[in-house]
């Protein structure tokens, strides 16, 4: 793989104003394509299979006109028992006849004739029905919504529009440019080059921009859930720079070793490239395989990341080489250029049509005063009590992971006065928090007759079922067949009990026959996802920390040392969901994220941060542990490789690991709790990851196994194929290609 990528990196610098103008020809056609051809995003998470997402279905067959958006307007009038007054009432009444006029909307209920009035007479709830599902709802629709109650709120009253009708896509402000400015300013600072940093940014931002524009231009035929764009821009941003800047970092050190532009982009790309290539394939995998867990959205989520990182990995190994070609010796610093130049004095310019015969190799004195050689010295001497502080550290920093809560988030969750948070916040204080959570029973029979027999067992068992405030009056659809029955629980969506209630009822209900009984909501929904992601987290688990041992062994062609990585990934994984519950569910901290309420966690996150922590986990360990084996095949001890391994590869790894924490943490600042949990989280694992587990515990473990950590049995060895991460077999091909020109 190695020679591969050296021949496609010279021949990328060599072409390259064809393969700049090609990556343009794509990012300006896949751009005008997800201009024209782009579609909504969905903001809802269904799961084919269980009871709630049947029920939804089923209403959608036999009672479509209770299968649309729902909304709910909250109403507070000035003072208690205002709403019993012929005033008040009238102004209720009005605000009920406009939501009803809306467009899009079936149909508005009177919450006098519903009887959805607090008993002090201050609270009422219009309950408006919608002809189209909440994805479907445009956003001029929803603009009229959100505008309802005008001329009550001039007279002091309070009107509140809530409920599903009022989701919508994330956006993506100005803030995540935080984090690429100081992605930018730790290049400019590992490079001391602005040409050095300009570039790598630019080539990250040429890549993200067409991995984006691909899935929006997708998104016209393949439905994608709001978050799903919002992780691919994180990973694709990340990735990009990392994967950039460890080639650009190789390239630079062939330059100061002596080799002419060409010969050093081919050695950076066959060398660094294969690493990139790797760790990138393992990202992809990763994300990828969350297609096991056959969970629609969550298969989503991850092929649209996955395809922003494969076109990082493109984009690192064709376009980097051709934006080196242009930008030359300018990538080094004026004083280390003025050097270089001096080393070399008879070396040509690379252009097309060069020799491929490499020039002399002017070896640059090797500097292991460093802070990597200093640190990795250090870490090799105390290895035991470092390995001890580490893994007792992790483990505690792990602890609140026993008490993590996995939900749907709900308008609870919204940010302080948004629209959402505002109703929800009216309706618990009217009428408590079960009115935020309320379940609907679906109750379909093949006749009406079936049907109206039933609704009355039905509803009796409701009411018996313990934490029911009160179910509401059965809706039948048109034919009779079908009715919908309201219930109210005491506890709001995310509460511990509403789950309880949720199985309490279906247990309930499950023994009448002669009709189907289901249940379903928002509610419902979030429950039967939170449960269903929970029982598939363990064997996603396994699944990723198996492919690990598998990758890695084949790379390093060992056995301990892909155990270790492996028990070191599952420390980074703990100790992230342990900081992650103790800031957004236990709320410890939560200032400083900007954090208004603090909850359960987004049901979808550790089963996704495990995936795309597992890649990244890979990519420092390949970085890292590849320059340790290097040098121990090549005659250093043990000890020394492992020193050798953290000394040249600390400063990269540093900047690699900062410019990730760095995007990710830029995400935290925007209000959706979803999003700000996710980059949180990313950042948190990326740090515990390269900091603690990859530059300390590991050649802490590598310098107390010695040589046993190369151990791999004949056999084994045999079986694996090499995929040559390392460059031997490119190391090889120079040497016979030196060899070759010499006798010429």
């Amino acid at each position: 793989m190695a020679t591969l990528l050296y021949r496609l990196g010279r021949g990328s610098l060599r072409r390259r104003r064809l393969v700049a103008a090609l990556w343009l020809v794509v990012l300006v056609g896949l751009g005008l394509a997800a201009a024209t051809l782009r579609g909504p995003t969905a903001s809802d998470f269904t799961m084919p299979g269980t009871e709630s997402q049947r029920a939804l279905d089923l209403l959608a067959e036999q009672f479509p006109a209770a299968s649309g958006a729902t909304g709910t307007i909250a109403v507070k009038a000035p003072g208690d028992g205002q709403l019993g007054t012929p005033q008040g009432q009238a102004v209720v009444k009005e605000i009920a006849q406009e939501a009803a006029t809306l467009p899009g909307a079936v149909g508005a209920v009177d919450p006098f004739q519903s009887g959805a009035v607090s008993p002090n007479g201050r609270y009422a709830l219009v309950q408006v029905q919608f002809a189209t599902g909440a994805d479907e709802v445009t956003d001029e629709q929803r603009e009229a919504y959100e505008k309802v109650g005008a001329r009550a709120e001039a007279q002091g009253w309070q009107v509140a529009p809530g409920g599903e009708v009022l989701n919508s896509e994330p956006e993506i402000g100005s803030t995540e440019a935080i984090g690429v400015a100081v992605a930018a300013i730790v290049l400019v600072v590992t490079f001391g080059s602005l040409v050095a940093a300009g570039m790598t940014m630019l080539n990250a931002l040429i890549g993200v921009g067409v991995g984006m524009a691909g899935l929006y231009a997708l998104s016209g035929v393949v439905e994608l859930t709001s978050t799903a764009p919002i992780l691919a821009l994180m990973l694709g941003l990340a990735v990009g720079i990392d994967y950039s800047l460890f080639i650009s970092s190789r390239y630079r050190q062939n330059l100061l070793d002596g080799l002419p532009p060409d010969e050093a982009v081919g050695r950076a790309v066959g060398t660094a490239g294969s690493a990139v290539v790797f760790a990138g394939a393992t990202v992809v995998i990763a994300l990828a395989g969350l297609a096991v867990v056959n969970i629609p959205f969550l298969t989503v989520m991850g092929l649209a990341a996955a395809g922003t990182v494969t076109v990082a990995v493109l984009v690192a190994i064709t376009l980097q080489p051709a934006l080196l070609g242009f930008a030359g010796r300018r990538v080094l610093p004026r004083k280390l250029r003025s050097a270089q130049t001096l080393a070399t004095p008879g070396e040509r310019p690379a252009q097309a049509g060069t020799t491929d015969a490499p020039a002399p190799v002017v070896a640059a004195a090797e500097d292991r005063s460093g802070f990597g050689f200093r640190w990795a010295r250090a870490v090799t001497r105390f290895r035991l009590p470092v390995i001890l502080v580490g893994l007792l550290g992790l483990g505690l920093l792990a602890l609140p992971t026993s008490d993590m809560r996995l939900a749907l988030p709900d308008a609870g969750a919204a940010p302080v006065g948004s629209p959402a948070r505002v109703s929800n916040d009216v309706i618990t204080e009217g009428f408590g928090p079960g009115f935020t959570g309320r379940l609907a029973v679906v109750v379909a029979g093949d006749d009406p007759q079936a049907t109206s027999a039933a609704v009355p067992q039905v509803t009796a068992l409701i009411q018996r079922t313990e934490n029911v405030l009160a179910p509401a009056p059965p809706q039948f659809s048109p034919d009779g067949r079908t009715a919908l029955i309201g219930v109210v629980p005491k506890t709001g969506p995310t509460d511990p009990a509403t789950e309880t209630l949720v199985n309490d009822l279906r247990a309930a209900v499950g023994g009448i026959t002669g009709v189907d009984v289901l249940l379903t909501g928002a509610t419902a929904i979030g429950i039967d996802v939170s449960e269903k992601l929970s029982d598939a987290l363990p064997v996603y688990l396994l699944l990723v920390v198996g492919l690990s041992v598998l990758l890695l062994m084949l790379v390093f062609r060992s056995l301990l040392v892909p155990v270790k990585a492996a028990l070191g990934f599952l420390l980074t994984v703990a100790a992230t969901f342990g900081i992650t519950v103790a800031v957004f569910q236990q709320g410890h901290l939560a200032d400083l994220v900007g954090l208004d309420t603090p909850g359960p966690l987004i049901s979808f996150l550790p089963i996704l941060l495990i995936g795309i922590l597992f890649g990244l986990a890979m990519d420092y360990e390949v970085f890292l542990v590849s320059r340790m084996r290097e040098d121990f095949v090549h005659g250093d001890t043990a000890q020394q490789a492992t020193i050798n391994g953290m000394g040249h590869g600390a400063r990269v790894v540093t900047a690699a690991a900062l410019i990730m924490i760095s995007v990710f943490g830029g995400f935290v600042f925007l209000e959706d709790p979803v999003i700000k949990s996710m980059g949180f989280a990313l950042a948190v694992g990326v740090a515990i990851d390269a900091f603690v587990v990859r530059m300390t515990i590991v050649p802490a473990v590598m310098s107390l196994l010695g040589a046993k950590a190369w151990w791999l049995p004949r056999w084994l060895d045999r079986a694996l194929p090499n995929v040559d991460i390392e460059g031997e077999g490119l190391r090889a091909h120079l040497d016979e290609r030196t060899a070759a020109g010499a006798r010429h």
